[in-house]
């Protein structure tokens, strides 16, 4: 998935020159020329007390560009408006790109603090811009005339959506409705930014130190090892289990203590939601009222109803019948799956009745093993991260002709984050790649593509992009190194075509350009990406035994790809349950229902296991909640309809080798971002609308 980095209408641009009125803080490396490769952000020199004063600095020169808009005694036009703020508050941009990324790969209570004091902060300057009413009647007087000027379909994008940003966030209300707007936007940010601290507080304060070496049954060799390095880190005594990824994913899968297995769920389900300083509830129920409130002063029934206006789907009607319709798919084989669980959990000693949600991750490993003979344990051996990354580079040097070299003399924030430049097949410089791959106490859960610089044209230059993929994947131990399983192999593949999305874009415009695009088209990238993992062609070019060097043989291969619907039901029943979630949050006058009531509405229709008391999983949904995605969530399961009928079509005619299909997607999508409508897009690429066939044949939920 994508986070911005920005707020409110921030461009990131190029960096501006200091102000003559401040001389005293030339030294702040915001305010003085880049002198890194491709002007990268120094990293090595930014000091947590450079933020708010350049922060400060590109606000006065972002409300200069303002003013000079609006004051200008010539008549309005496309270049001298539409343009013009276009590419107003660059500097603004460049630093708020570089602290919010940091806020969540490399935070620190500082950091922290920072982002709190600079959130209002960007809110009231975006709600100035916003409700300017002279500015606004600019725009309005060039978008009259939109017929007569003859834009090119990308200058006309931007008009429409110029003009939509104005009138959609508040240019039409009065006074009193203005004042309104500006409190709420105020306090839904900073909000939102404590609703993600929550998290990150309540992930990293847990630990379950186990100290009987019994407690570690069923656990591989690999897992253990990592338990006990994260032990060492910790002063502790024996091993440390931790509610990040790479911990908790295996622990759930293969410990055999069942009541050890219970006490993860419950801590990893209940973050958030302990009535202490990191419940997360009054933060949520605030957040569904303001958005709720929001709506209803820009005269939309709720906050699905504004967010979906704009999106590929179109409206919150649609949403809703999409969902209902694949849950009708999805429950039934859902059914039969959790049957088939539960009969073999009972035959290799489960007394219970019913299988409890601590169960199922672990009997599923242990069925997967028998009906496929495979589990991750079996595969991670061919899944080193060095080998995967080049494999992931491999992958898009076949289809796009763009190569990958690895650079140590960009400054990173981190030892560990990796800097590759980016050639196109006739050498020309693409982009600046980061990656940054493993888990720390600064670093948000989950993974995520974010841009640090973006792509436009300007003064006739091509301002190529700087991307940076984020990620949470097991460490390295002392003997041996990074070696995925096969779902995170499927994530940095996913992120990676984010981050392609990106790479690639060739707009004119930084707001049109790369993934900035409607939320239910912006994952088609990456989940297009995810395709070639189950690939045989491409999962030859890199998976390949870290000791022996010995290619993943055919049969391990077959096995990945006949396991690749298994239990598809439960997990697309989980993936549209947190939609409906979503839904029921947003699409809907808040009902002052408690989340436990929301979730189990919900959970009548889209859940089989038994509701557990005490835990919650909506107070640490940080993808509506602090991540962008509300009235959103359900662009996963919209955007699958999509990769599916795409991935369809490169298949159809040679995999990597099909170079009509990547020449198309490579025009059409990636190098287009927001420039024309999604479905326009998508169309020139497909030749048609996409069909949900595609994808409920991959998912085996129709023949």
């Amino acid at each position: 998935m994508k986070t911005s980095a920005l707020l409110a209408v921030v461009a990131t641009t190029t960096l501006a020159q200091p102000s003559p009125q401040q001389p005293k803080m030339t030294q702040n490396p915001f305010l003085t020329p880049y002198s890194t490769p491709h002007q990268a952000a120094p990293f090595d020199k930014i000091r947590n007390e450079d933020y708010l004063p350049a922060l400060k600095e590109g606000l006065m020169h972002g409300r200069k560009d303002v003013d000079d808009i609006v004051n200008n005694p010539a008549q309005p036009t496309f270049e001298n408006t539409i343009v013009a703020l276009e590419r107003s508050g660059d500097l603004l941009g460049k630093v708020s790109s570089v602290l919010f990324n940091l806020n969540s790969a490399e935070t620190t209570p500082e950091l922290q603090k920072i982002v709190k004091e600079a959130s209002p902060l960007l809110s009231e300057y975006g709600n100035d811009i916003t409700l300017n009413e002279k500015l606004f009647a600019r725009i309005k007087s060039v978008y009259d005339q939109r017929a007569s000027l003859k834009l090119d379909p990308e200058s006309a994008m931007l008009l429409e959506k110029a003009y939509k940003r104005f009138s959609r966030n508040g240019a039409n209300l009065d006074a009193k409705g203005k004042e309104r707007l500006r409190a709420i936007d105020k306090e839904l940010s900073q909000l939102s930014i404590q609703f993600g601290e929550n998290v990150l507080n309540e992930t990293n304060e847990y630990s379950m130190v186990v100290t009987d070496e019994k407690d570690l049954a069923g656990l591989p060799d690999f897992t253990r090892e990592a338990a006990k390095a994260i032990a060492k880190q910790k002063g502790k005594e024996g091993w440390v289990f931790t509610l990040q990824a790479p911990s908790y994913g295996p622990f759930m899968q293969y410990a055999e203590n069942r009541e050890l297995r219970k006490k993860m769920f419950l801590a990893y389900n209940g973050r958030g939601f302990h009535g202490d300083k990191n419940d997360n509830t009054s933060i949520i129920n605030k957040i569904v009222n303001l958005r709720y409130e929001r709506a209803n002063l820009l005269g939309y029934k709720t906050h699905a109803d504004f967010v979906l206006e704009e999106s590929m789907a179109g409206s919150k009607n649609k949403v809703q019948s999409f969902l209902n319709e694949l849950v009708t798919y999805a429950r039934p084989a859902a059914e039969r799956q959790l049957a088939e669980l539960t009969t073999y959990a009972k035959a290799h000693g489960f007394t219970d009745d019913k299988l409890q949600s601590w169960d199922n991750s672990y009997y599923a490993e242990k069925l997967k093993k028998e009906k496929y003979d495979l589990d991750d344990e079996m595969l991670k051996p061919y899944f080193k991260l060095e080998n995967v990354l080049n494999g992931v580079f491999t992958v898009a040097n076949k289809l796009y002709g763009i190569t990958f070299k690895e650079r140590t003399d960009i400054p990173v924030y981190n030892p560990e984050v990796k800097t590759f430049d980016v050639y196109d097949k006739e050498g020309k410089f693409v982009a600046v790649f980061y990656g940054d791959y493993f888990p720390r106490a600064g670093k948000r859960s989950g993974a995520w593509m974010n841009d640090i610089q973006g792509q436009k044209i300007e003064n006739g230059e091509n301002i190529r992009p700087h991307i940076i993929n984020v990620c949470n994947f097991t460490r390295p131990t002392d003997t041996k190194p990074s070696l995925l399983t096969f779902y995170e192999v499927t994530t940095l593949f996913h992120e990676f075509g984010h981050g392609l999305h990106g790479m690639l874009a060739n707009g004119k415009y930084e707001s049109l350009s790369g993934t900035n695009v409607p939320r239910d088209f912006v994952e088609l990238p990456s989940q297009v990406m995810e395709n070639w993992c189950y690939d045989p062609e491409a999962l030859k070019l890199f998976a390949k035994h870290y000791q022996t060097g010995e290619v993943i043989p055919n049969e391990l291969i077959e096995k990945i790809r006949a396991s690749q619907n298994f239990l598809a039901g439960l997990a697309n029943l989980r993936q549209l349950r947190l939609g409906l979630v979503d839904m029921y949050y947003h699409g809907q006058k808040p009902t002052g229902e408690t989340i436990t009531q929301v979730e189990n509405k919900v959970d009548s229709v889209a859940n089989l296991f038994p509701r557990v008391e005490g835990v919650a999983f909506s107070p640490a949904f940080s993808h509506i909640f602090s991540g962008g995605y509300s009235a959103g969530y359900y662009s996963y399961k919209w955007s699958e309809v999509l990769d599916a009928d795409a991935f369809e079509f490169f298949k159809e005619n040679g995999g990597l080798e099909n170079k009509a299909a990547a020449d198309g997607f490579r025009k059409n999508v990636l190098e287009k971002g927001g420039s024309e409508k999604p479905m326009e897009l998508y169309k020139k690429f497909r030749g048609r609308e996409p069909s949900p066939k595609a994808m409920l044949r991959r998912s085996g939920l129709i023949l």
